[in-house]
């Protein structure tokens, strides 16, 4: 009997304690929800204050026992007390990382711990509690200029909440670190296709980021990929479709180009730098016809490749044309309709020095005439380009090369003066080795 009422007694001093523990941990609860009362209103802040200490002393007496050490609830109110605690810590000393450690710790083991969701929201505090501490390091880092730290605290942020401005927080702070570090550019990328991934408010502006991202570690084919994805996400977006035709030129991609440039001109006929871009796209198609051409061992495939050239640098000057009837000073387009004019006559120029010995002088006349023709419709535009931009080297070299070929015998004194005035401004000019 007496090995009877023993064992009850000992059963009895079990279950009291256990009861004792589970008291504390209910402490733990209404401190912590005292303090996340107290914390909303500023006259609070001493009562909040006293709350979450109150809170921490009971939970780490929680923690620490056997019958509540392993609790969801336990793991779930240690993660947002200590959390909560950080957050009160502005200085973000040794102590606020050990605070910060303990948190994501127990964060995790809640979540792994909490099979039912009953601890959910408990859970989810604790995540931005954490988020309210990295988002006020974030923030204060990077305006320091200390994108690395800034982009792991948002990064911190990030993985506390899913929040998606966080997520954007850590590409801008990461794109910032990569200017220095290049090993942040994959964090952007991985940040961006986050976003572009999920219905981000923001995303058409991030195909743009992203692309440029693509571009800047020299990975065109994703870039290229990246942009007219989003193009084709958001068609009436003018940004992004500048974009993507530049980025195709960029890449010398002007046949994949060329149609879309065709259609965002009629459908936005009064933008001077589309019109300007497929005047540039069809000149370097053109180009490459004119290479073919010389390259060509059969006078078939040269006279083919030579009338493409011609028709290619036809509709360039239609398109810089109409680029200068809705600015007359855009400088680029001025040089580049010189440039494209006087082609005709430079091939002209160089048929003439190229007869054979056989050749008559009218057939020496004739091609030269043809120059002088060509030379002298292109004169405007390129006296208009050094006269809108005087150091610019290829409106200078342009001009150059217009004095060099005309053919003018009353002011052939003159117009070498003029040729080597000019050579003399191209030879002092920095822009000479480009």
């Amino acid at each position: 009997m007496k090995i009877k009422f023993l064992m009850i007694g000992l059963l009895g001093l079990s279950t009291l304690t256990a009861v004792a523990q589970k008291g504390v941990l209910k402490d733990a609860q209404q401190s912590y929800d005292d303090y996340t009362v107290a914390n909303t209103q500023k006259l609070l802040a001493a009562k909040a204050k006293a709350s979450i200490t109150d809170a921490k002393t009971a939970i780490d007496k929680a923690s620490v026992n056997d019958k509540t050490a392993t609790l969801p609830q336990t793991y779930a109110l240690e993660g947002a007390i200590y959390a909560a605690l950080a957050t009160m810590d502005t200085t973000a000393s040794a102590a606020t990382a050990t605070l910060i450690t303990t948190a994501q710790e127990a964060i995790k083991k809640a979540k792994d711990a909490d099979t039912k969701g009953e601890f959910k929201k408990l859970i989810t505090d604790a995540g931005n509690n954490l988020a309210i501490y990295f988002q006020a390091q974030g923030v204060k880092q990077y305006q320091g200029g200390k994108f690395e730290q800034a982009y792991q605290s948002f990064d911190n942020w990030s993985q506390a909440t899913g929040d998606t401005t966080a997520v954007y927080y850590a590409a801008l702070a990461a794109t910032n670190a990569g200017s220095t570090n290049p090993k942040f550019y994959p964090y952007v990328i991985t940040n961006y296709n986050k976003l572009l991934a999920i219905n981000y408010s923001q995303n058409a502006k991030i195909y743009g980021y992203l692309s440029i991202i693509y571009l800047t570690t020299k990975d065109t084919a994703n870039a290229l990929k990246t942009i007219s994805a989003g193009v084709a996400k958001y068609p009436s977006n003018a940004d992004l479709r500048g974009q993507e035709i530049k980025f195709y030129l960029m890449a010398g991609k002007d046949t994949e180009i060329l149609g879309k440039l065709e259609s965002a001109v009629a459908g936005d006929p009064k933008n001077k730098e589309l019109c300007y871009y497929a005047g540039l796209s069809y000149t370097r198609v053109g180009d490459a016809s004119n290479a073919k051409a010389a390259k060509a061992k059969d006078a078939a495939t040269k006279n083919t490749e030579s009338k493409a050239a011609a028709d290619d640098y036809a509709k360039a000057a239609d398109y810089y044309k109409k680029a200068l009837a809705i600015d007359a000073n855009y400088v680029e387009a001025n040089i580049n309709l010189g440039n494209v004019m006087m082609k005709p006559a430079i091939d002209f120029y160089n048929q003439a020095n190229s007869l054979p010995s056989n050749a008559t002088q009218k057939q020496y006349d004739d091609l030269r005439a043809k120059a002088d023709v060509q030379f002298d419709l292109a004169l405007p535009y390129l006296q208009k380009a050094v006269d809108l931009d005087p150091k610019s080297f290829a409106a200078l070299s342009n001009l150059w090369n217009y004095y060099r070929g005309k053919y003018d015998k009353a002011h052939a004194a003159e117009n070498k003066t003029k040729a080597d005035e000019i050579k003399k401004q191209m030879d002092a000019n920095p822009e000479k080795t480009q």
